[in-house]
């Protein structure tokens, strides 16, 4: 019976196809031959496969195994009312004494800075930076003092804020400095990485002003003929001497700011309609992330000098989130966080094709709505950490560390070479002039200790208020300042007139006793 069914199973299956000729050249290499099921007989493609044609070549990095740790609950920053607006910023902004985050505030807009350490949950009634009329849309740590750092708000201006070691403990409401030149309302402020008080905003009516924040004066502008449409992002390279833009009229341009002279430009670099962000990179690239015609995510990478073609394209999903790029110049990572995304991608970059490496992404369960991340000298080196973000939930912000799986307790070098210190390397004055300079690089070898605390100057002439506009500080002193300086005088005249009224009668008394 067992022949019998054996005969028939041989009847109902094709007979196997004859061997193939050996590829002219040489022969094939021989292999274990699988039988035919069934048949019980050799398969005969079996003998046709090289071995090794379809082994994957693994790529040796450092930074494969790079993962992702979410802090725990006390160490996140909880009960926090994260901002509603739809402005595609990371809401976010922190250095190694603070975290300031947008919140939504009433009657104006505001944001929040706490202590790095004061974690847990936040006091409702902790006070606030408040001084901006219409909500806060971006901020920024100066990368030369960790106690300054700037807003831009639907109200049109930029202001400049101190704020004391240790945190508020009364509402902030008086900047150091305003900014006002604007016309329409300011979505991205960013700091010169090299040159001190050099500050750079964009506004909603597609201009780009550059302000020296020692004198309060706009001292550079890129009017609307650079740009005619909204301008969704810009970055300064590393040296500070040509700044990276992406606008609504799909366009990425390198612009020398000083000249106002556009360096290079590239057309449509992503075919979907949605937002483009540009950053700088190592070697003179740069990274843009946006979408195809057909709505899908995308990340590029471009040579500046010949912007034709990209170096790598490379398609990631599906998601209608805009992805926020963040390099770390460093280790030549670029980590891709995307606004209601629970995720971050990230990818290495080396000077040999195909140039752009996906390493791996940290996922959580929860979207985020905004992201922070940390400057590398705020880091714990101890603890082999080579990038720190602060995520934004709807009502917390959670660190997560990004660590390289090491064993030994002793300092990675080649994890942490020299990185950019707290000193600015040029003054404004130096910059405006022509000059160029790279960071002034630290070592963090024995870890970083924050300096004290530094003032912020402004030289605002002969305005007694705390408040200073481009204008005022460009041109000579107004007449209702003058008027008010006349006012004091005429009253300390009256104060020592009469002290001295007093001096005399008591001199008298003396004398009549």
């Amino acid at each position: 019976m067992q022949d019998l069914h054996y005969i028939r199973l041989r009847r109902l299956l094709p007979p196997p196809p004859p061997p193939r000729p050996p590829p002219s050249g040489g022969s094939l290499i021989s292999q274990p031959q699988a039988p035919h099921p069934l048949s019980g007989q050799v398969d005969p493609q079996a003998s046709s496969r090289v071995p090794g044609m379809s082994r994957q070549v693994v790529r040796s990095s450092k930074f494969r195994h790079v993962f992702g740790q979410p802090a725990k609950a006390d160490q996140c920053y909880e009960d926090v009312r994260v901002s509603q607006n739809t402005w595609d910023s990371g809401f976010c902004a922190v250095n190694p004494k603070f975290v300031a985050l947008i919140c939504e505030a009433s009657g104006g807009g505001a944001f929040l800075v706490l202590p790095l350490g004061k974690t847990g949950r936040v006091d409702k009634n902790v006070p606030m930076v408040c001084g901006h009329t219409a909500p806060v849309l971006d901020i920024a740590w100066c990368p030369h003092n960790d106690n300054v750092i700037a807003s831009g708000s639907e109200d049109c201006s930029v202001m400049v804020w101190e704020i004391p070691d240790g945190g508020l403990t009364l509402p902030l409401r008086e900047p150091v400095v305003t900014l006002e030149g604007h016309t329409k309302r300011v979505g991205i402020v960013a700091w010169h990485p090299t040159a001190q008080n050099v500050l750079l905003s964009a506004g909603c009516d597609n201009v780009i002003l550059v302000w020296d924040v020692g004198t309060g004066a706009a001292v550079l502008t890129l009017g609307s003929d650079v740009h005619p449409d909204t301008i969704y992002s810009v970055d300064w390279s590393r040296d500070g001497a040509l700044i990276c833009t992406s606008c609504r009229d799909k366009r990425v341009r390198i612009i020398e700011p000083r000249k106002g002279t556009i360096v290079a430009e590239k057309d449509r670099p992503h075919e979907g309609t949605r937002p483009v962000r540009a950053v700088f990179v190592s070697d003179g690239k740069i990274l843009t992330t946006g979408f195809s015609r057909m709505s899908e995510r995308q990340v590029a990478l471009w040579d500046t000098k010949h912007l034709e073609e990209p170096l790598s394209l490379q398609e990631l999903d599906t998601s209608s989130g805009v992805l926020l790029p963040f390099f770390d110049p460093d280790t030549n990572i670029v980590y891709l966080c995307g606004k209601g995304d629970s995720s971050i991608r990230y990818f290495e970059i080396t000077s040999e094709a195909p140039f752009l490496h996906y390493l791996s992404m940290f996922s959580s369960k929860e979207s985020q709505r905004g992201m922070g991340y940390m400057p590398k000298r705020g880091l714990e080196v101890n603890k082999c950490e080579i990038a720190r973000f602060y995520k934004l939930h709807e009502r917390k912000c959670e660190p997560i560390a990004m660590t390289v799986p090491r064993k030994s307790d002793l300092f990675q070098e080649d994890l942490y070479p020299p990185t950019a210190g707290p000193d600015a390397a040029l003054t404004a004055e130096e910059w405006l002039g022509g000059r160029d300079a790279g960071p002034l690089l630290i070592s963090l070898k024995d870890g970083y200790v924050p300096p004290k605390s530094r003032e912020l100057r402004v030289n605002r002439g002969l305005d007694t208020g705390r408040k200073r506009t481009a204008p005022e500080a460009s041109g000579a002193p107004s007449s209702d300042a003058i008027s008010q300086l006349e006012e004091e005088m005429r009253k300390l005249q009256a104060t020592v007139q009469e002290l001295q009224k007093r001096l005399d009668r008591l001199e008298e008394t003396v004398q009549a006793k």
